[in-house]
């Protein structure tokens, strides 16, 4: 083949205008149809293997329009969709159509957010961004941050800046050396492992309540501590962390040498969006001496509300917080932010300058330099669509839409408790858990029962298509789960999700009870 006729990545400005007018199109006509569609194909990975044909790279390039076509036709007939109004599965919200538009602005600019010379005015924007999220949820706007790809890597940054400023050991320089024990308390009649603490080795500890999101185990897992520093605090009646045990557990730890460091509290737990008493948490860190750090991942944005302001009493204490605009902020992904009270401790935790960086400035104005406030060198334009739909809608309008969302999500609980065969178990924010409870149980292992008939009642929804749910496990038993982040769901979907359940459901026990009965 001649060279002449090999295929560049460059395209004239009126292709690429003709390209991206059909792709628009087409878009917004998925859009306008989207509640029509199924939630999700639901088919095995060998099907969707096969949908793609090609083996090996292709040797030769195709037409953009030709590609266009094919990749919109596999992403439109073949995915879950997660803005389908009959979504409500993990807590990935529906996206702002704006959102969209964002990502192709910023992918068409390409900045490098990494360093303000690569990046001036995506630098400002995030900078900006970092700002506003912070007054959104009532927390300091001076404070720093930046734009991370989600959750796991946001609670990783406080992870980190915690341990950077509260442990006594020079980290970035010596590792995580062995703790240096002096005059510890020895108790002849009270061992450690009466205490609950399982092992001898005496470690740097970090607290969070049983059920916090397993971005922990993962942390101390990654980051060299190891998952047995992790002291979980039992929870109380009403799914908080339970404030007195953490105390005797901070108290445990001390006296057997180990060098707690941070308290992990959760706005919005995963499961059940239980908030912590925050206010109580930061008070015992204040005294322990110890980082605060706030799980918000899902949860904290519900503090724009000013109904709410009690409930999360105490966040503005944090010394660090996570969340996640792809949560409850409608933004598509990747989206995830770090928040830490003094920048400072950021930079102290990441910043490295090597001879071949030349972003310090002209010398009279210092840059923001976001490589020096996190893991990444090179960084996308996460903040843009964060950006662009707080502008389009504002505080007000972005408030308005999580009330509603727990609103819905309210109407859902109070619902079901009026529906026989289904008990309403919790609800917190805008997650609901509930149970399908068929009339005729069987006499033996009851709960037994229950549990597996909702577990396989559920993933036959989520492979049904009609409604897409998760679930919970609240003390011992096994629970739907509704998240509702969805700017598309009406109160009319939440009906037609108690009838679909309670087919499915009713389907489900009677091939239970047939294979049980063979």
């Amino acid at each position: 083949m001649s060279k002449n006729n090999l295929k560049s990545l460059n395209m004239k400005s009126e292709d690429f205008r003709l390209a991206g007018h059909r792709l628009i199109d087409r878009i917004a006509e998925f859009m306008d149809k989207l509640p029509n569609y199924s939630v999700t194909s639901a088919e095995n990975p060998s099907t969707i293997r096969s949908l793609l044909k090609n083996q090996s790279i292709p040797m030769e390039g195709q037409q953009v329009q030709g590609i266009l076509d094919d990749s919109m036709d596999l992403l439109f007939n073949h995915s879950l969709f997660n803005g389908h109004p009959k979504f409500w599965g993990y807590i990935t919200s529906s996206a702002a159509p704006i959102g969209a538009l964002a990502d192709l602005l910023a992918a068409s600019v390409n900045p490098n957010v990494g360093a303000f010379t690569l990046s001036p005015m995506a630098t400002e924007i995030e900078r900006q961004t970092v700002s506003w999220l912070a007054e959104l949820i009532g927390y300091h706007q001076d404070c720093g941050g930046l734009c991370v790809s989600g959750g796991n890597m946001a609670n990783f940054l406080g992870f980190l800046t915690a341990r950077a400023n509260k442990l006594k050991a020079n980290i970035r320089k010596e590792g995580l050396v062995e703790i240096q024990v002096r005059d510890v308390e020895q108790d002849q009649t009270k061992t450690q492992q009466d205490a609950g603490i399982k092992d001898e080795k005496r470690r740097y500890t970090v607290y969070c309540a049983q059920g916090t999101h397993t971005w922990i185990h993962k942390a101390t897992d990654l980051f060299g501590h190891g998952t047995d520093s992790i002291r979980w605090i039992n929870i109380s009646s009403s799914n908080q962390m339970d404030t007195e045990h953490l105390k005797e557990q901070l108290t445990l730890d001390l006296r057997f040498g180990h060098q707690p460091f941070m308290v992990v509290g959760n706005a919005g737990s995963v499961g059940t969006g239980v908030v912590d008493q925050l206010d109580e948490i930061a008070t015992i860190c204040k005294s322990f001496d110890l980082w605060f750090h706030v799980d918000g991942a899902y949860g904290a944005p519900a503090a724009a509300l000013p109904e709410l302001a009690e409930l999360f009493k105490g966040l503005d204490r944090a010394d660090s917080i996570a969340l996640d605009p792809h949560k409850w902020l409608y933004s598509p992904l990747e989206a995830g932010c770090i928040l830490v009270k003094n920048s400072n401790h950021l930079h102290e935790t990441f910043n490295y300058n090597p001879e071949y960086y030349n972003f310090g400035g002209d010398g009279q104005e210092n840059p923001v330099n976001f490589h020096e406030y996190g893991m990444q060198n090179s960084r996308g334009f996460r903040a843009l669509k964060v950006w662009m739909s707080l502008k389009q809608v504002g505080k007000l309008g972005i408030a308005n839409m999580i009330r509603k969302d727990i609103l819905l999500a309210k109407e859902l609980f109070q619902l079901i408790e009026k529906t026989s065969r289904l008990k309403a178990i919790s609800h917190n924010l805008s997650i609901t858990t509930f149970r399908f409870i068929p009339d005729n149980l069987p006499r033996d292992s009851k709960e037994e029962y229950l549990n597996l008939l909702n577990e396989t009642l559920l993933n036959r929804l989520q492979s049904g298509g009609e409604v897409f749910l998760s679930n919970a496990v609240i003390d011992g038993k096994y629970c739907l789960r509704v998240c509702i982040v969805n700017f598309r769901t009406t109160y009319s979907d939440l009906q037609d999700l108690v009838k679909i359940v309670l087919l499915e459901g009713e389907k489900v026990h009677k091939e239970l009870q047939s294979v049980k009965s063979h």
